[in-house]
């Protein structure tokens, strides 16, 4: 549940004869088209709707040429509520254009809730990032058009697509666990010379208990020298902690490279964020401990350290 709603539930139920939700006022379709710059349509159930189709590269799944009516098409969707409306949309991404989108929608005070691929063998690489917030229309839909124009901005600038992050590329070598473990406060795995460090959660699927060695983890494992490394993982969340957990990971430049989840019925719910970072291997351990403890903050979930 939406913060915003749990507060208003919260006060009506407390003070009942003192608190009356308001009627959801008409949204403005003019308005919203304007604010986006195209133009909105208007569904039966009230649902204001606005498109962006994705014409500027040429896309093959399975070597069929494919057109964006066929699903590269980015949307965002306005329905009318108390706080003023509800957003949620996709939005069609080529890899380079991920992060600025993200930060975007971040900039904007827009949620993202989810970030994954819709088909295989797609030329090139499609990705879409699926995105929500509630509050007054048209602050939404600037949000909407900020994210729309950060990628816009990203084919302007660079109209081939980029094949990675930039920067340098991490060595081969071998990353000294120490500096990492007193970061982190963990005590890391170590194998041809990488390192690794896993937290589990617990859970129950189906009225079994399930934890860590099922799956329910946050781990990172870092590959390259202790001057030049990769990390690589995923954090383990529940929905109150994915948005603090994904704005801690760009604050530290810490790329985000999917969201979704891994089970079905499992209580509580949990989301997986999976992330790349490039660069001083201690350097990355910080970042990440700056996330885990956001995370901590958020939703003081009970982790357990897999390598003690």
């Amino acid at each position: 549940m939406h913060p915003r709603i749990a507060f208003r539930l919260t006060l009506l139920a407390t003070f009942p004869a003192l608190f009356t939700l308001a009627a959801p006022a008409a949204l403005d379709m003019p308005a919203i088209g304007e604010t986006v710059g195209v133009k909105p349509t208007l569904t039966p159930d009230g649902v204001v709707k606005i498109a962006y189709p994705r014409k500027e590269i040429e896309v093959k799944i399975d070597g069929v040429p494919l057109r964006p009516f066929a699903g590269l098409t980015s949307w965002a969707a306005f329905k009318e509520t108390p706080e003023g409306a509800m957003a949620m949309g996709d939005t069609v991404l080529f890899e380079d254009e991920i992060t600025p989108a993200i930060d975007a929608a971040f900039s904007a005070g827009l949620e993202i809730t989810a970030l994954h691929n819709h088909f295989l063998y797609d030329q090139p690489k499609v990705y879409f990032m699926h995105i929500g917030g509630i509050g007054p229309a048209i602050e939404l839909a600037r949000g909407v058009r900020q994210v729309w124009n950060a990628v816009r901005a990203v084919r302007v600038t660079s109209p081939t697509l980029s094949t990675d992050f930039g920067g340098a590329a991490p060595r081969e070598g071998t990353v000294n666990p120490a500096p990492l473990e007193e970061a982190l406060g963990l005590k890391g795995a170590v194998e041809d010379g990488m390192v690794k460090f896993t937290i589990g959660r617990d859970a129950e699927m189906h009225g079994i208990p399930i934890g860590g060695s099922m799956g329910l983890t946050t781990w990172a494992a870092f590959t390259g020298t202790d001057e030049a490394a990769a990390m690589d993982g995923d954090v383990i969340m529940t929905g109150p902690e994915v948005q603090p957990v994904l704005r801690a990971l760009r604050r530290s430049s810490i790329y985000i490279v999917a969201l979704h989840n891994h089970m079905i019925d499992e209580e509580p719910a949990f989301y997986f964020v999976h992330f790349w970072g490039k660069g001083p291997a201690k350097e990355l351990a910080t970042g990440l401990k700056s996330v885990l403890d956001v995370q901590k903050a958020v939703g003081k979930p009970e982790m357990k350290d897999h390598n003690k």
